[in-house]
């Protein structure tokens, strides 16, 4: 049956309705996909020559987290090329970006296949995919018709694109999408706790506060800095990156702040620190709370006043440097304890931002799930990499104590599982590829002492329970040596000397 004008007209009206952009646009696919009786239906935006799915009908919700790149995927490509509608042939040999994705069909083979490309102002903004398992669904409808369609998406699309600047022009430079980052770095999630630390990342990243960015390891910290720097007036100059925790104390001075020739045993020629680094920049200082005291002191008159002196050097050079700070551990504890000064942690969180951990926004896993099946389907040369729906039901069900980087790891492991056992076009990613029930909780894996096969002498035995309780411990802090060390209730400085003589390190 062809597309009536007031068919059409009742989907714009609709859309004009006090609903959120999301809402907008998710009532726009699927009133899409019922006008046209097809089996799946996606709206996507086009930015940094990739295709990001802003709403879809039909498909696995872990294509929302998806980001086909215009190279891996020449359908888009074609569509993204063209000026018009583009019918694919039901036998293309052009691989299709959903196969596998739409669910109760594990292989799209002969279907029908039509893309619209959407433009404002004779620029690509975004396209339009329809599938159907019937290959000739789409036959009834002429070019014409559909072209409506792509006039009607493409402004309910511009329209928001033009809302999403105006919301962000009190925010100076503010030249990218807080979500993008120049690197590939990508913000993911559209649950309430993410919407609402993006919209903090918005509103401090026009100023220039220092910022304390706190959350459990593997949350994300550093893209909410690079974030943040990149939505900053100090976008076009270096964002520093400084990991305090992986600093020996002999060094970590020299590190900060630079020293001259012959400061020290060593210093053969002079250093420039990360501070110089950073001037007019931004420096981003990761496990914050691992500084000693008497760099603490000596970072808050730089934060202070400016004044930078190298060590060694009787001049004092000024910085103009914005400091965003990240820690995993609760420094207001720590400033009680005495471990952190109480000035500098007033200094440095002037505003704070909590990232939440994983386990509060299982809503977002699987556009986690599916940004990390593209990105290894690449990696790992795939033709399709797919999450079965009771595998997304164990990823959702487990507390992920490593949170974000683990949930990574343990897609790109199952990847590498699945590769070596499954021949074909579509690898799936099943249950036994991830073993999350026999994974013990974090709670006990602390509590838990390692076998100990007793042969050998004392010494021996004494330091093969040292190199397994370590490895156990820094695996279950995600190789993290900071948390290591304070899990142990060891001094970080010990505990490295301790790794290197059992030759963990």
């Amino acid at each position: 049956m062809p597309l009536s004008i007031q068919s059409l007209a009742a989907i714009a009206i609709d859309l004009q309705t006090g609903l959120t952009r999301r809402d907008h646009f998710t009532l726009l696919v699927s009133s899409l996909r019922q006008l046209l009786n097809c089996d799946a239906t996606a709206l996507l935006r086009f930015e940094a020559q990739q295709f990001r799915p802003l709403a879809i009908d039909g498909l696995t919700q872990d294509v929302l987290g998806r980001r086909f790149a215009l190279d891996q995927h020449p359908r888009l490509e074609a569509i993204a090329r063209a000026g018009h509608v583009v019918r694919f042939p039901e036998d293309s040999h052009l691989p299709d970006p959903y196969d596998g994705l739409i669910p109760g069909h594990d292989k799209l083979k002969v279907h029908a296949c039509i893309g619209l490309p959407l433009f404002a102002d004779q620029n690509l903004i975004g396209a339009l995919t329809f599938d159907s398992l019937n290959p000739r669904q789409f036959d009834q409808f002429n070019d014409e018709e559909l072209q409506l369609i792509s006039v009607l998406a493409a402004a309910a699309l511009n329209n928001a694109l033009l809302v999403e600047t105006l919301e962000k022009q009190s925010l100076p430079d503010f030249v990218q999408q807080i979500s993008i980052a120049r690197d590939g770095g990508e913000i993911i999630g559209s649950s309430p706790v993410m919407q609402q630390l993006k919209q903090e990342i918005g509103i401090v990243a026009g100023s220039d506060l220092n910022v304390l960015i706190s959350g459990e390891t593997g949350v994300g910290k550093e893209l909410v800095a690079r974030a943040i720097h990149l939505g900053s007036a100090r976008a076009a100059h270096p964002l520093v990156y400084l990991n305090c925790a992986a600093l020996p104390e002999n060094v970590a001075e020299s590190e900060l702040f630079g020293h001259v020739k012959g400061a020290f045993t060593g210093a053969i020629q002079h250093r420039v620190g990360k501070f110089e680094l950073a001037d007019n920049g931004t420096l981003f200082l990761d496990e914050i709370g691992e500084l000693s005291l008497s760099l603490q002191a000596k970072l808050l008159r730089i934060i202070q006043y400016g004044d930078l002196q190298r060590v060694g050097d009787d001049s004092m050079k000024r910085v103009n440097v914005r400091i965003l700070a990240a820690t995993n551990r609760e420094l207001k504890q720590a400033v009680v304890s005495g471990q952190f000064r109480a000035d500098l942690y007033h200094r440095l969180s002037v505003f704070p931002v909590v990232v939440p951990p994983l386990r509060e926004r299982v809503s977002d896993i699987p556009l986690l799930a599916g940004f990390f099946c593209e990105r290894y389907r690449i990696k790992l040369g795939l033709t399709q990499l797919v999450l079965r729906g009771d595998a997304l039901t164990a990823l959702e069900g487990y507390p992920w104590p490593g949170n974000i980087r683990e949930l990574e790891h343990a897609i790109y492991r199952a990847a590498v599982l699945a590769r070596a056992t499954q021949n074909g076009g579509v690898t799936e990613l099943l249950p036994l590829h991830f073993n999350l029930n026999s994974q013990t909780a974090p709670e006990q894996q602390d509590n838990e002492m390692p076998p100990i096969l007793v042969q050998g002498d004392l010494a021996t035995l004494t330091d093969q329970f040292q190199r397994e309780v370590i490895r156990k411990v820094l695996t279950a802090s995600d190789m993290n040596w900071a948390a290591t060390a304070r899990k142990l209730n060891l001094n970080s400085g010990n505990l490295h000397r301790l790794a290197k003589r059992l030759g963990l390190k």
